[in-house]
Order: structure tokens, then C-alpha cells, then sequence
């Protein structure tokens, strides 16, 4: 999904200048306004499901958590057509255990913020997708029905907490750490499920104080990438499928 440079008109000035890395799904550019670098980003996400994104940034960011901050068009609109832009965040990603450490303590400040946060519109927790087949970008109902129960399977391991907001996408590469703070960017797969899955895709080195087995963690978070997966990239959603295949002994 490309950005024409048209598609930013409501913030004059904006000058794109180059793809930032990431963005599976969605375009991510980096901008400039004058000497001031930005993040221009297009979703493919209704504008219920963005105004519901930028809401929980907002709050977030009210509570001291560091997120992206949206810049907004002159007009005052916060997306326009899908196209939104934030500001540009420095920093590096984590690279040792004690970046990681400082990574869960923010990720549990935001699930224990959100606690009761309503879900995404258009989207289904993995506890309601027990009996749901679709919600945001899981398609159950195009699945085969053994993958429907393998990952239904691995869900089930991880669904003892409270639902709160969660960020979806924790990788090295949707964080970025500096002495002051953690910042997790991205949050286009953010949705209302259990916390556990935050914590699904950390380095194979680093184990969460968490009171879920790890192997468990991980079977939940490849079932989740098979079934998210799917329809927009079936080779790797197939690769996922096999891999979780293995990991419950399916036959």
C-alpha cells in the first residue's frame, strides 16, 4: 500500500522521504516538516478501529507510558483516508536482558492501565474466538477445522487473567529503548485479549516472570500468527500451522 505524497495535503509541509523498515502490512515512510522528522503511516484499519488506537495512545501516554504521539492535521483531524502521522522516536532496540526486563515493566503498566478496556472495534479476544471464527485480522471460519482446533488448543493454555489492552506485536523491532524509557511503537495489531500474548514472541533467551510456562507462551503466539496470518500471507501462515502442528502433537 503505497503513500502518494496528495495523501498528506491536510498536513502541509510534510515532505516524505523514505520507507522505514517494518510495516508488514502497512506502508510506514519517514517524513519531515521543515526540520522536524516524522513517521507518515497508511492502515488499512476502518476509522473506528484507528479512533480507538489513538485513543489508548492518548491514554497511555496521559499515565506516562512512552508511545508514538500523533501529530495532528491542521484541520484537527487525527487520520485522514487512513493516513496518519506521529512523531518521530529516537532510540535503539533492546539488545540484553536488562532492556528486556525494562520492556516487560512497561508492558505490565499498560495491561494493568487497561484493565476492562472496551475491545477494538471489529476485533475478538482469543477467549471469544473459542466460539467466534473472526475478529480483526483472524479468520477461523477459511481455516481448516483441525487448525481450527489446534489453535483453539494453544489458546486455551493462556487464558487465565484479566483481558486488558495489549500491544499485540512485541518484537525487537516495535521497541525502542533509550537510558530514560521504553518505547513501543506500532500499535496496528493492539487489541483487548489476555496479557500472556504480550509476552508470546520475546527473545528465546529471555523467560518472563509470568505464571504461564514459556513453552505455552510460544504454542499460543504461533497459533495466533497462523490464524492472523492466514488470509494476507498463507506461506507463512502455513509454515506457523506446521510448526504448531509439532508443538501440540497434532495428528
Amino acid at each position: 500500500m503505497e503513500i502518494d505524497p496528495a495523501a498528506v495535503a491536510a498536513w502541509p509541509g510534510v515532505e516524505l522521504v523514505r520507507a522505514l523498515p517494518g510495516g508488514a502490512r502497512n506502508t510506514v515512510l519517514l517524513a519531515r516538516r521543515r526540520d522536524r522528522r516524522l513517521v507518515v503511516r497508511r492502515s488499512a484499519r476502518s476509522p473506528a478501529s484507528l479512533d480507538w488506537e489513538l485513543d489508548l495512545l492518548e491514554y497511555l501516554t496521559g499515565h506516562g507510558v512512552a508511545v508514538p504521539r500523533v501529530v495532528p492535521a491542521d484541520d484537527g483531524r487525527r487520520h485522514v483516508d487512513g493516513v496518519l502521522v506521529q512523531e518521530f522516536v529516537d532510540g535503539r532496540p533492546p539488545r540484553d536482558d536488562d532492556d528486556w526486563h525494562r520492556v516487560i515493566q512497561t508492558l505490565t503498566v499498560v495491561h494493568r492501565l487497561t484493565v476492562g478496556w472496551p475491545q477494538r472495534p471489529g476485533f475478538a479476544s482469543a477467549r471469544e474466538l473459542l466460539v467466534r471464527d473472526r475478529g480483526g485480522d483472524v479468520r477461523l471460519d477459511l481455516m481448516p477445522a483441525q487448525a481450527v482446533r489446534a489453535v483453539r488448543q494453544a489458546w486455551q493454555l493462556v487464558l487465565g487473567a484479566p483481558e486488558c489492552a495489549i500491544h499485540g506485536d512485541v518484537g525487537a523491532g516495535n521497541i525502542l529503548v533509550t537510558d530514560a524509557r521504553v518505547t513501543l511503537l506500532d500499535w496496528d495489531e493492539a487489541r483487548v485479549d489476555t496479557p500472556w500474548f504480550d509476552h508470546a514472541f520475546l527473545p528465546a533467551t529471555f523467560t518472563p516472570r509470568v505464571p504461564v510456562r514459556p513453552d505455552a507462551l510460544i504454542t499460543a503466539g504461533v497459533a495466533w500468527e497462523a490464524a492472523t496470518c492466514w488470509q494476507p500471507e498463507p506461506e507463512y501462515a502455513g509454515r506457523r500451522l506446521a510448526e504448531l502442528y509439532a508443538r501440540i502433537g497434532a495428528r
